[in-house]
């Protein structure tokens, strides 16, 4: 288990990898936005993307209407 936050909350996960994060938490496979340490990471880099203890991992989910 690896201890980080999301979106400010102390969270722990036995993903390895934002894309194995993602799948964990179940989010949609559009209108999702991940950023990991305060950089936004583009989709594609989700799999080579590791967390480490204490990784700050913020989810932005798209909000459609004005």
């Amino acid at each position: 288990m690896t201890s980080i936050r999301i979106n400010g909350k102390a969270a722990t996960t036995e993903a390895a990898t934002l894309l194995e994060l993602a799948r964990e938490l179940a989010l949609p496979e559009r209108g999702v936005a991940l950023a990991i340490d305060g950089r936004l990471a583009r989709r594609e880099e989700w799999d080579g993307t590791a967390l480490r203890e204490g990784s700050e991992v913020i989810i932005v989910k798209a909000a459609y209407g004005g």
